[in-house]
């Protein structure tokens, strides 16, 4: 029975493995997450830094921190998530610990890790992620334009 379980485990492995690269704590990555809201589903950006990698197996997953808005955020992925479309390595980080909990209580430029950019990125993919990456920073503006637009308007009203 084991040998069964432990087959089954081994080619669902193999088959999530076509779209991760091999990364580490410390290490910058763009985490391609697909979005389903009602009956669309759109592939979403997620680019932060690896906090920690825990488990084995299908088990296995690994933690993101990105700052939104000033505000850290973190997510956790299973590596056999169906959700993942692609996960890619942005810079390396140089640490020298396996679980990064110090950067939650860090802010500002303590918060930064010393890194090398990446060069094998191909050139169609760099240019998708810096696509995606203007698009939310559009929309991020757009957000702000309509935000800043009520509270005018409600200064005016007073």
């Amino acid at each position: 029975m084991s040998d069964l379980v432990r087959t089954v485990t081994l080619k669902t492995l193999a088959d999530k493995k076509k779209n991760i690269t091999e990364f580490k704590a410390g290490d910058t990555v763009g985490v391609y997450v697909r979005v389903r809201e009602g009956e669309k589903e759109r592939i979403q950006l997620y680019r932060g830094i690896v906090l920690k990698i825990q488990g084995s197996g299908l088990t296995r997953s690994f933690t993101v921190r990105k700052i939104s808005a000033g505000i850290g955020v973190e997510r956790t992925f299973p590596f056999a998530s169906p959700a993942i479309d692609r996960v890619e390595l942005i810079s390396r980080g140089q640490v020298r610990r396996s679980k990064l909990y110090f950067l939650r209580s860090l802010k500002g430029k303590a918060a930064t890790i010393s890194s090398e950019l990446v060069t094998d990125r191909g050139s169609d993919k760099g240019a998708a992620a810096d696509q995606v990456v203007a698009q939310e920073a559009a929309a991020g503006e757009k957000a702000a334009e309509v935000k800043n637009a009520e509270a005018s308007s409600a200064g005016d009203a007073n």
